[in-house]
């Protein structure tokens, strides 16, 4: 694993970009999250600048007469690095490296280095460091050189290299062998997958430091570790729980999202989530006692929407109801978002209602039917048994009558594959 940090408090200014198409206020938000993750990260955040600008400086970011004035500040009061609140180019890291002589940091590169020291498992790991690379291999400059340190024994200096250029070949194997190791997770877990054809499967989904883990470990009396600081828990985990149905159900509590989501973070970590694709209901979990709840619960189903996951069925879960002292804010989200449920998952307020709701979903959702085919259907048979819960099966002559039970999507299915086989 490569930390971008290393010192256990370093001295951070934070820098955000205010342009034309945001306000003031929104900037202001954006920056008080980018401190938030600083001090996840394990930095002081000394100073929080932000610049007003018409564009974006393809040079410096801030532009060049800004960035100057920074650099002294920086000098001056001993800081350690710079964090800049959106991506930065290759141009721009490089040109303000040269000025500040100081590590520079965007967002993504700090969002990645909390995952780095939150990777616990094996796979997220694994993740992680294929995330961390693909984000550094463009970006390499002095300051990044010399990871053979890391990665002792992979490749040496060829004739006529630079260590820049070494480092580059360095990673681009790491990458590939990365990636290898994460089809291998992502077979095994679609392997796993086909075992649960017969539980109703709930994740638990949300902005970061939403309460997802606190719901899981309400519900399902886990002990799952969990924390008042932003991506607390990276693996995801899955429980039985038993609710008052005739249903088997699995409940995962997975990794929190957050705006301007690194895509290489994304993409490494799809094979967790998609949990969250592979569900039959997800609770998406929405902090209402934050200022900017539904900012947070759009960028969330934005997310949801690259895993095709925004047509199922989905309960707006929105927590933390007992931090919340304005009683409008209640009765706001009640006109606005029927069918959703209030509650704090800290205090248990409301949670009978929550499981209710989940109960009369799993019910809607569910249905049992009966198919006839021929005998020598076998690959349709097989794939009905890939599919859903087989209640029973009946033979009679040519012909085999399997019941079975189904939610309404593996249903259409069997359905359409039926109706192939036909024409």
């Amino acid at each position: 694993m490569i930390e971008i940090t290393r010192k256990i408090k370093e001295r951070a200014m934070l820098v955000a970009l205010q342009t034309r198409h945001l306000s003031r206020e929104l900037v202001e938000e954006h920056l008080l999250e980018l401190e938030e993750l600083a001090d996840t990260a394990g930095a002081d955040s000394i100073f929080k600048i932000i610049q007003s600008k018409s564009a974006i400086d393809p040079a410096f970011y801030i532009g060049k007469g800004k960035a100057e004035e920074l650099a002294q500040l920086i000098e001056l009061n001993e800081i350690d690095l710079a964090i800049f609140d959106d991506d930065l180019t290759p141009v721009q890291v490089r040109n303000l490296e040269r000025l500040f002589n100081r590590k520079i940091i965007d967002r993504s590169g700090l969002i990645l280095d909390i995952f780095a020291r939150r990777a616990k498992t094996k796979e997220a790991k694994t993740q992680v460091e294929l995330a961390q690379l693909e984000y550094m291999l463009p970006r390499l400059t002095r300051a990044w050189t010399h990871l053979s340190k890391q990665y002792g024994g992979i490749g040496t200096k060829g004739p006529g290299e630079t260590q820049i250029e070494t480092d580059r070949r360095m990673i681009r194997t790491r990458i590939s062998h990365l990636k290898e190791k994460l089809k291998e997770i992502e077979s095994q877990r679609q392997t796993q997958s086909k075992g649960r054809k017969d539980f109703v499967r709930i994740s638990i989904a949300g902005y970061t430091n939403a309460g997802k883990s606190t719901l899981f470990n309400l519900l399902t009396k886990a002990d799952v570790f969990a924390e008042d600081k932003l991506f607390a828990t990276l693996d995801s985990t899955t429980r039985n729980v038993s609710f008052d149905t005739k249903e088997k159900i699995l409940i995962s509590d997975t990794v929190g999202f957050i705006r301007k989501l690194p895509a290489h973070l994304v993409a490494s970590f799809k094979s967790t989530l998609n949990e969250v694709r592979d569900s039959d209901i997800i609770l998406h979990m929405i902090d209402l006692s934050h200022p900017y709840y539904e900012d947070h619960l759009r960028v969330v189903d934005e997310t949801l929407k690259e895993f095709d996951s925004e047509h199922k069925k989905e309960i707006k879960v929105f927590n933390k109801v007992d931090s919340v002292s304005d009683k409008s804010v209640i009765e706001y989200v009640r006109n606005k978002y029927p069918g959703s449920v209030i509650i704090s998952a800290q205090k248990g307020i409301n949670i009978s209602s929550l499981i209710k709701l989940i109960e009369n979903v799993i019910k809607d959702s569910f249905v049992e039917e009966e198919i006839t085919l021929r005998i020598e259907q076998t690959k349709l048979a097989s794939q009905i048994h890939d599919l859903v819960e087989v209640i029973s099966v009946k033979y009679d002559h040519d012909t085999v009558l399997f019941k079975f039970r189904a939610n309404k999507e593996n249903s259409e299915r069997i359905k359409k594959l039926l109706s192939k086989s036909y024409s």
